[in-house]
Parts: structure tokens; sequence; C-alpha cells
């Protein structure tokens, strides 16, 4: 890494402070594009940033709420376009009044965040703390989160545009990049305009730590439970009672007892019972579908379905009312059709001499939806800690690694013309 004094560390840090004070934090409860007008402030902000650099195809999509840019290959081999997206939202946690915090030659102590609050960073309780030591520490007031989720990702790609721009000698292909709403929530990427962005493959650039790389994530799904019950007198119910709160509980007590959240890890799939409300007349269950492992996914679907099919066999009319919606699927099942996209940064990474970290990711991404649009998108990383609260924090050392990261995954793609590496694709870190 000894190119990074060479990457514009002010540049970058500045452009993190300036996003990082916008409030960003998305709205499910609202039906504009984006959620929140902070969003749209932000992605014009960048816009005019991009131009400023002088990239000249820059475009604010208000159909889909991105900021799009492109810029041009300087190479005379027909290179595949490659694409870095960054999200413009935070999570639900106050994102009023951000005022991130520089401790400049960060010595391992304890940090007061905010006196009053009682709230410190402490290395004793978040030990990651203690790999930063030296470096520019960025971290909240104690008041908000801070946001490297996902700006951190945003000011590294636009980072390592202007480096690229710094040094025309350095051979590449095109370079897309997208800015996209609602993450957080969910929402944003379905609206993702891939007919406008030319990338074949692409990488998201958000949490996680130096080397990681997460090529899948799990299948999802939702599904909706209703129930009709009959209330009557309890001292009349013999024979007559249908009691919904009864039947609500017969259908979580018949789900797996170790196929949930608090009880897996890794490739680990599971129930989550994220809503009950019942009385006795009538119930309504939400209950999310997780696992990694698409014939597995689906066989917890089946389960779900002859659980609800059993209890309704029982009565004359159909008690219980079951929906699921599939929501997203693991992106891992498109990129081992194309291993390329993976290969190609752990060879970035050994050449950099990152140890890679192949990791599963427990949840979802825009990479999702990007890769249902015929693009395949894993995620990488944006050096980040302790993100969606108060304890979150940066260094502008890290975020300077990554913008170098993407200039070096850009350079080795241009080293791999003509002979990529088409090597199965492993999703373990032996």
């Amino acid at each position: 890494m000894s190119e990074l004094n060479d990457f514009d560390q002010e540049l970058i840090e500045s452009l993190f402070i300036k996003y990082a004070k916008i409030n960003t934090r998305s709205n499910p409860a609202s039906p504009t594009v984006p959620t929140t007008p902070g969003q749209v402030e932000l992605a014009q902000a960048i816009v005019e940033d991009l131009k400023n650099l002088g990239i000249k195809k820059v475009t604010y999509d208000t159909d889909s709420g991105y900021a799009l840019a492109e810029l041009p290959g300087n190479s005379d081999k027909a290179l595949t376009p490659i694409g870095f997206i960054a999200h413009l939202d935070t999570a639900d946690f106050n994102a009023e009044n951000i005022s991130p915090q520089i401790h400049a030659n960060y010595s391992g102590d304890d940090i007061v965040l905010n006196r009053k609050k009682g709230l410190a960073l402490s290395p004793k309780q978040f030990p990651n703390l203690k790999k930063v030591v030296g470096q520019r520490l960025i971290t909240t007031d104690g008041n908000t989160l801070l946001g490297a989720d996902d700006k951190a990702g945003i000011a590294e790609i636009i980072g390592a545009l202007a480096y690229l721009l710094k040094h025309p000698e350095i051979e590449h292909g095109p370079v897309e990049v997208a800015f996209g709403p609602d993450e957080e929530i969910g929402r944003g990427a379905k609206r993702f305009p891939a007919k406008a962005f030319a990338a074949r493959f692409a990488y998201t650039m958000d949490n996680g730590h130096l080397g990681q790389i997460e090529p899948e994530t799990f299948n999802a799904s939702q599904a909706e439970i209703r129930i009709k019950g009959t209330a009557v007198h309890p001292g009349d119910a013999f024979g007559l009672m249908v009691n919904a709160i009864s039947l609500a509980n017969e259908i979580v007590s018949s789900l797996p007892k170790n196929e949930v959240p608090e009880k897996s890890r890794g490739h680990q799939g599971f129930f989550l019972v994220s809503d009950f409300k019942a009385t006795i007349s009538q119930a309504h269950l939400m209950i999310m579908i997780r696992d990694f492992d698409t014939d597995q996914f689906h066989q917890k679907e089946r389960l779900l379905e002859t659980i609800v099919n059993n209890i309704n066999a029982r009565y004359q009319e159909p008690r219980i009312a079951l929906k699921i919606d599939e929501q997203y699927q693991n992106i891992g099942d498109t990129i081992r059709q194309h291993p390329y996209v993976m290969n190609l940064v752990l060879d970035t990474y050994r050449r950099l001499g990152i140890k890679p970290d192949i990791t599963p990711f427990r949840g979802g991404t825009d990479g999702n939806a990007i890769t249902a649009k015929g693009i395949p998108t894993p995620n990488l990383f944006n050096g980040g800690d302790n993100f969606h609260g108060p304890y979150e924090y940066v260094t502008t050392e890290a975020m300077v690694t990554v913008a170098k990261v993407i200039v070096e995954i850009l350079k080795e793609h241009v080293r791999q013309f003509g002979h990529e590496d088409r090597r199965p694709v492993s999703f373990d870190n032996r």
C-alpha cells in the first residue's frame, strides 16, 4: 500500500465529512423516490462534485433516484466495463445534525463521544479499534450515527476516479459508478436503471473490513399469515370456540426450534417471527424465511405451507390464509456462473498483499436486485465499523485504501485481458 500517499486523502476525507453531514435517513413510510429529500440533496451534490472533477458523463435519474457517471476507458483493448456502487441513505437511527469528529493520530485510548450521555468509544468494548492506532479516526459526537454506511463507499469511489483522472497513464477500461437511494429499507435497487449502466458486472462498496468479499446473500421470503377465529363466551365455548391465538401459537411451535436467528450463523438459515398480533377472533403473523441454500430455502417455504394446510384440514372451512412473497435470491447462484467477477477481486487482493476474507452476508444488499437485473454484483468493503449507531467510525486511511483497491481492480482487469481467470469460484477461505 506504498502508493497511498499519492491518493488525495484530503479530498476523500473532505467529501466524506461533507456527505456525512447531510441527513439521508430513509423512510419506509414515504411513497416518494427517494423516500427522503436529503437523499436527493446528496445525489445532486455528488453530481456536481463529479462534474468538478472533470467527468463529463454525469446524470441524476429522477425516476430511480440514482446519480450515475461514467469514466471512459483509455485502453485500445475491448475491456468489459466494470461498475462500482454505493448507497445514499443511512439506517433507522438519528441522522439530524451529524457532527463528525476527527481524532488525528488516534492513540488507542478511550474516546469520550458524549460526556453528558456517558458514551465512550473504547477498544475494550470494540477491539477492532486497536487496528487503527495512529490513523485519522472519524467518529460521531454520540448523538447520531456517522453515515460511514455508506458515505464512506461514495467518497472512496469518487477518490478512485480522482486518482485515475490525475494519472491518465494508468490503462483502464470503462468505469461505471452509481449512487442510489433507500438501500437500508430494501427499496432503492429495485429501480436500478440497468439500461443506463453499461457495466457487465459490478461491486457494491458497503460495510465490512479490509479484504472482505461477500459473494453470497440469503434467499429471502416474507410470509404473512391471517387467522380467523370464532369468539364466544368461554362458559359456552365447548365445540364452538376457535381461538386464533391458539392456532397462531401452534404454527409458531411447529417451526424448527433451532432454526432461529439467535441460534444460527454462517450459512445456517432461519425462520423469524417478526410480528405477532392476536385476539381470540383473529390473528396476524409475519414470518421471515431465510436460507443460503436454494433447495433448503424452498423446503422452508413448503414446511410452512404444510403446517398451515394441516391445521386448515381440521376445519370445514379454512381458518388460516398464508401468503408468501419472495423478496430476493442469493446472488451466489449467479456469481458461481460468472467466476471471473470474484476471482478478479481475489487476485487483486493477493497482489496487494491483502488477505481475502470470503464471508456470506446474512442479509440482502443492493446487489440482490442489481444481480437479478443481469449485472452480477457481490459486495466488497468500505473499511468502517460499528455501523448504524453512535459508535460508528471510519478512518481516512481506510477510505484511501479502498480507493486504492478499486484502482487496482481496474488495473488487474487490464492485466487479465484475453486470459481471464476461469477457475471455478470457491466461497470459502481455504
